[in-house]
């Protein structure tokens, strides 16, 4: 039998796997594997709009007109973004677009392609 984690909610021991996902029955709480993974070492998940987990390297679509400060330009809805970066800032993407160069962006703007 395979050692399966323990809840990273209340520290359970008697989780179980149901279609993919990790459930605790004494809390009630269900996480993804990787998630499990990430919550251990400490780390942030980042989520897109639709709850995707993104990591570096991802390629990911713009979902909302987004306007410019400053220059006064807008990134259109639909814009592939490729080689994101994450970051631990206000913004959560460091990334680089074409006609606009290098620019920050929050998860909930984006779509994982």
């Amino acid at each position: 039998m395979s050692a399966l984690p323990p809840c990273p909610q209340c520290q359970s021991e008697y989780t179980y796997e149901d279609g993919g996902q990790y459930v605790c029955p004494e809390c009630a709480h269900e996480w993804k594997a990787g998630e499990a993974a990430a919550a251990e070492e400490g780390a942030r998940v980042y989520r897109d709009s639709a709850g995707n987990l993104l990591a570096d390297g991802d390629t990911v679509t713009v979902i909302k007109d987004l306007k410019l400060k400053g220059s006064g330009g807008t990134v259109k809805m639909g814009t592939k973004v490729k080689n994101i970066r994450l970051v631990d800032s206000d913004h959560d993407i460091d990334c680089k677009i074409d006609g606009f160069g290098a620019m920050s962006l929050k998860t909930e703007f984006v779509k994982k392609v």
